[in-house]
């Protein structure tokens, strides 16, 4: 007889308890952590011990020496860089996975992860107006799914070039010109460096960070040919939108594939009041966005979203003889990702989904802008403190004066640790910058909040 169930059943009930005492501390304790990594580093057993250690007494020891450097990310008074909490759903679907242990990369081999992740999708695609067949494949973050949609545009573009990618390489094939908006996030440029795409031609912008149409059209004028390109929906600073239906028009006169980074803003399109800011998204080629910051599930889960099955599966599809390939016209999942193994990770996605439902999400995303709006309109209020961008989603700049002033309130406000609020550079000019994405953030949460900005304000004195 196995002793399966016995070899797990101490160590998961222990798990159990540290993490109901973590979630019990959450809206009570700091949000910064109380320890660095040198000092947690001290904690932990320099050698490996020659022998076994039981298993209930190892989750124990590793819970008490997590415990003093964990940043509460899952506090509502967390605005940190775009970090969304875990819903409650989410977070047992996720130990679920890692129980089930399915190896999501074949429907034959996992056909209830299969099924569970393409049902997902399809809400997803109704949820977010985007095409209903379009092919969505689980990544790791919002990176990998900029990759993955952009590597379908290259191979999209190289297969209209006529030049074969896979036996070819990109020696001498046709450039590719990637243009996107000055403003453009960090992990597009990551993803143009994976690719072998090089640099990209950087469109103007205006003071909120949106690429002007006209400077993208006068731009690929310049430098014709096979083109991709970039556009974003939600800026890292302002949370603004491009145009879409002007860029994405632009675009496709010209024959280019237009991705979307939607990281975080892509999901203003399951809104009603939200949704005209994004409208043309519609209309592009593949879009990029992370389930960690707005739905609110654990690491890791990126959706990558691609209007042409046919290219995404053409740039990921890998064919032997002991993976037995799927007979419908679905898709295996190794085929929409970079992995040929994986975690199910599409699981936590259905179950945030099935737990808010279509009304639940909507009323979500509008809270959360709603915080964004309300934590501005309360630091507006305070002298010293100026906002610097339209509050168009979730995200919120702040200045407190000179350079220096801005940066020892930051600093401050981090160190005293009722709040966490991360810095940046945006303009020219060194920020606060705030990005509400925590769907237990509430009425007292931006109070609180904004009380402590104030007290930082008054501790520094006179700007």
């Amino acid at each position: 007889m196995s002793a399966m169930p016995e070899a797990y059943g101490a160590a998961l009930e222990r798990a159990m308890v540290h993490a109901g005492d973590w979630l019990a501390s959450v809206p009570t304790r700091p949000v910064r952590p109380a320890a660095d990594a040198d000092q947690v580093a001290k904690s932990i057993l320099p050698r490996l011990p020659d022998g076994p250690t039981d298993a209930a007494e190892v989750v124990d020891e590793l819970a008490a020496l997590a415990e003093p450097g964990l940043m509460a990310i899952q506090s509502g008074r967390f605005f940190g860089w775009v970090m969304g909490g875990t819903l409650p759903a989410a977070m047992a679907a996720d130990w679920l996975v890692s129980a089930w242990d399915q190896n999501n990369g074949l429907r034959f081999a996992t056909p209830a992860a299969a099924a569970i992740e393409e049902s997902a999708a399809a809400w997803l695609l109704d949820l977010l107006h985007l095409p209903a067949t379009a092919d969505v494949g689980f990544t790791t973050g919002a990176t990998t799914a900029n990759f993955v949609g952009l590597a379908a545009g290259r191979q999209y573009l190289m297969d209209e070039a006529g030049w074969d990618l896979e036996a070819l390489g990109l020696s001498g094939a046709p450039r590719i010109t990637v243009f996107a908006g000055r403003e453009r996030h960090a992990s597009v440029d990551l993803a143009l460096r994976y690719l072998g795409l090089g640099a990209c031609v950087p469109v103007d912008a205006d003071h909120e960070g949106r690429i002007f149409p006209d400077a993208l059209a006068d731009a690929m004028d310049q430098q014709p040919g096979p083109s991709l390109v970039s556009l974003q929906a939600g800026n890292l600073h302002s949370g603004a939108f491009d145009p879409m239906a002007e860029a994405v028009a632009v675009a496709h006169d010209r024959g280019a594939w237009v991705h979307v980074d939607g990281a975080f803003g892509l999901w203003a399109a399951v809104s009603p009041t939200l949704r005209t800011r994004l409208a043309g998204v519609e209309d592009a080629d593949s879009w990029a966005t992370d389930a960690h910051k707005t739905l609110n599930v654990p690491y890791d889960c990126g959706l990558a979203i691609v209007a042409r099955p046919e290219a995404l599966r053409r740039a990921f599809s890998v064919h032997t003889s002991y993976l037995i390939a799927t007979e419908t016209g679905l898709g295996d999942p190794l085929e929409k990702v970079p992995e040929m193994s994986r975690r199910a990770r599409g699981i936590p996605v259905w179950a945030a989904l099935r737990q808010l439902g279509k009304d639940g999400v909507i009323s979500m995303v509008e809270r959360l802008a709603a915080n964004a709006r309300a934590l501005a309109e309360g630091l507006a209020a305070i002298p010293g403190v100026e906002v610097l961008n339209d509050v168009a989603f979730t995200q919120v700049s702040v200045s407190f004066g000179s350079d220096d002033r801005t940066h020892r309130v930051t600093q401050r406000l981090m160190a005293e640790g009722a709040v966490w609020m991360s810095g940046s550079s945006w303009r020219g000019r060194e920020i606060l910058r705030i990005s509400v994405s925590n769907w237990t953030t509430d009425a007292g949460d931006v109070a609180a909040s904004i009380a402590a900005v104030r007290s930082a304000v008054n501790a520094e004195g006179e700007a």
